[in-house]
């Protein structure tokens, strides 16, 4: 496999933070997830694994991609020491080149944003034809810029959440939009400094 600058940069990012050895999930998978039944679940750009682990330990079977070898190594073994790893396959995969094969009752895709070129909207159409009919695309972007962000761009634009469905274009006839909104909350970066954070939120269901 060639290495790309896009892995280089991303490796880049996870080798110089520490290991989390108990990485937290994210707060908008846990309020979406806590009252569905458990089945198969793909979490696009898994990081530090804390949605992950969160989703195996509540029984579902989780595939879990990142286009870093670091993270996706570091997963790999947090799942293992934690009894998971018959629940956890973590992979290295660039979503710009492909899409993970299968059929998913959720698929989670968290700050999906990248410096480099990456036609999101079709990895999220892409995400949501992978649904299993009654399944769910849960998509969580910056709706603001946290301190530690490595995109400190004060000219950078968060499209909300109805733009991103807009923009992804699904067919209404099989696909309903069943939440769109941007809550703010308190959040912690990866040195454990605090600031509020807006996020956007949505939840795309496949309805057949």
């Amino acid at each position: 496999m060639n290495t790309t600058e896009a892995d280089t940069f991303w490796d880049g990012v996870y080798a110089t933070r520490p290991t989390a050895h108990a990485p937290k999930p994210n707060a908008r998978l846990t309020e979406t997830a806590a009252g569905l039944t458990p089945g198969d679940v793909l979490d696009l750009g898994c990081g530090d694994g804390g949605d992950a682990l969160w989703l195996a330990g509540r029984g579902w079977r989780v595939t879990a991609v990142d286009i870093s070898a670091v993270a996706v190594e570091r997963l790999t073994a947090l799942a293992r020491a934690q009894g998971l790893g018959d629940r956890v396959t973590a992979a290295r995969h660039d979503l710009g080149e492909a899409f993970p094969q299968g059929e998913y009752d959720l698929i989670c895709a968290h700050y999906l944003h990248t410096p480099f070129d990456l036609d999101r909207a079709a990895v999220l159409r892409a995400a949501a034809h992978s649904l299993r009919p009654g399944g769910r695309l849960l998509v969580v972007d910056h709706g603001s810029t946290a301190p530690w962000s490595w995109n400190q761009d004060p000219d950078i634009r968060h499209p909300s959440p109805l733009e991103v469905a807009a923009d992804i274009g699904l067919d209404a006839a099989t696909w309903a939009v069943e939440r769109a909104a941007a809550p703010r909350r308190t959040a912690s970066g990866p040195n454990g400094q605090t600031a509020e954070v807006t996020d956007h939120i949505l939840i795309v269901r496949r309805t057949t």
